[in-house]
């Protein structure tokens, strides 16, 4: 027997339409029980599954109470009575247990008990009869089926309690027949006429007997095996009888309920058996999707990461543009002042050339000059020669002017002939100034163009930056709906995998009657 921890004597109390149901094998041995029942009992449900049915037995219960209940449904017959039971924490409650065995092939596989919410007028008698019970005071009475009879030689007082019906006929006739032959015999009967009165009244009696018991006690036991098949679930079979007076009307009633009762059956097992095969596709579905989930989810979670090391190493590269820009726009200030130095160059290389032109054209002047000086000089020296004595001084200053004429025309073609050479130089010069002035030009106009792409690459990073946050943004919250789309997914797979459970138990439920 199982070990009942301490009891609190508090009630818990049960609503009106509280219906507990249990099914248990024919060990006792629980099988199925419904929500009302792990519910009520304070129990979970992995803790009643294949346990044995006294987990909740209370103390309080006579042991005389479950040894009628055995003994009635050993007999194959329903057993009705108040029940108190204990509840995981020690409270009890009372309910009118209804228990019928479940018979399959003549034999019975297991019991069914169906509780409902006692009134408080029955709790109140049950309570004091189990504890006189228990206190040995209820002698000359004993249990029968759920009722309370009397024992010994008072039973006799419990007699239409338990008389079956045949027998209550048979009682009657015999009690209408008795004053009739004590009537005959007040009368004046007597001697052969009494027997023969006697004889033939007894086997008239005997006649309506056998023809109450035809047409009363048989159809009712007809009736009342229907209903304990169609209760126990013994015999599909219905029993026809060709009357329609109140037993055949009640037979066919029975017969009918048992009818209805195996076509719901078969109904709801069918419906049964779709919602659970739905329910198992359903939780498979929801696995899949959990499981496409999770899969997408961890894509997500990696294309956001990837789009971070985008955004950093474009936020780099427009970092690292910016530079290239500032470097650009110094190269191409430097450039600029290049150019105008360069400008600067060439128009001092064509003032240079202006001033050795114009140098060349005094060194022209210079040499015509030598040149009539020379001239001069000879011409002196001839007029000196003509003379005499008197022109040799003259001779000698003209001699020393020519001497300077030649050396002036000789400077003179010196300085021509490097004015030459430095006009050369300096064209050539000129013209490599123009060249690199043009050069720096096409360098700083080549610049400009480095630095006009380099502020669009600056501003296509930055667009490309503001794109490329707002895409991350859009991915996080791609991950966020993601998670919390798991996290729906989750919860549909449990509500999934509850309702697969429901259906589970829901076709235990129904196979209890099948």
């Amino acid at each position: 027997m199982h070990t009942h921890p301490p009891v609190t004597q508090q009630e818990y109390p049960l609503d009106d339409d509280t219906t507990l149901m249990t099914t248990t094998d024919a060990r006792s041995y629980i099988t199925y029980a419904n929500s009302a029942f792990i519910e009520v009992s304070g129990y979970d449900r992995s803790e009643i599954d294949g346990q044995p049915h006294n987990l909740v037995r209370h103390p309080d219960m006579p042991a005389a109470a479950f040894a009628d209940m055995w003994a009635t449904l050993n007999q194959g017959l329903p057993w009705t009575g108040l029940v108190k039971n204990r509840r995981k924490n020690g409270d009890h409650y009372w309910v009118r247990a209804n228990v019928v065995p479940v018979i399959r092939n003549g034999e019975i596989q297991g019991h069914m008990s169906v509780r409902i919410k006692p009134t408080a007028e029955e709790v109140q008698g049950a309570e004091a009869l189990y504890q006189k019970m228990n206190q040995g005071k209820m002698k000359g009475w004993r249990l029968h089926r759920g009722l309370l009879l009397r024992s010994g030689w008072l039973r006799g007082l419990s007699l239409l309690k338990t008389m079956p019906l045949r027998w209550r006929l048979h009682s009657a006739v015999l009690a209408l027949w008795l004053p009739l032959v004590a009537a005959a015999a007040a009368a004046g009967l007597a001697g052969t006429a009494l027997g023969g009165f006697t004889l033939f009244s007894a086997l008239m009696a005997l006649l309506v007997d056998l023809w109450l018991q035809r047409q009363i006690a048989r159809p009712m036991a007809a009736v009342c095996r229907q209903a304990l098949n169609v209760a126990t679930g013994a015999n599909p079979h219905v029993d026809h009888m060709d009357r329609v007076d109140e037993i055949g009307t009640t037979l066919r009633a029975v017969g009918q309920l048992g009818l209805m009762f195996r076509w719901l059956l078969n109904d709801v097992s069918d419906q049964v058996v779709d919602v659970h095969r739905a329910s198992d596709e359903l939780a498979r579905g929801n696995d899949k999707i959990s499981s496409h989930t999770e899969q997408t989810a961890a894509s997500v979670q990696q294309t956001a990461s990837t789009m971070n090391q985008m955004t950093s190493t474009v936020q780099r590269n427009g970092e690292s543009t910016e530079q290239a820009n500032q470097f650009s726009r110094t190269a191409s200030n430097a450039a600029v002042k290049g150019g105008e130095v360069m400008q600067n160059v060439v128009v001092t290389m064509d003032e240079i050339a202006d001033s050795s032109r114009k140098i060349a054209t005094i060194t022209g002047l210079i040499d015509s000059i030598a040149f009539q000086t020379n001239i001069l000089a000879l011409n002196a020296a001839v007029e000196a020669a003509r003379a005499g004595e008197q022109g040799k001084g003259f001779a000698v200053v003209a001699g020393e002017v020519r001497s300077l004429a030649q050396r002036s025309a000789g400077a003179a073609s010196e300085i021509r002939q490097l004015i030459a050479a430095s006009n050369l130089k300096v064209e050539s010069g000129a013209g490599q100034v123009h060249e690199a002035g043009k050069a720096i030009g096409d360098i700083v106009e080549k610049v400009q163009n480095v630095t006009d792409l380099l502020q669009q690459i600056s501003v296509a990073t930055a667009e490309q930056g503001a794109g490329l946050g707002e895409v991350g943004q859009a991915v996080e919250a791609l991950d966020r709906l993601t998670h919390d789309n798991s996290a729906l997914v989750s919860e549909g797979a449990l509500a999934a995998q509850r309702m697969k459970h429901q259906a589970e138990r829901l076709v235990e439920a129904v196979s209890v009657f099948r």
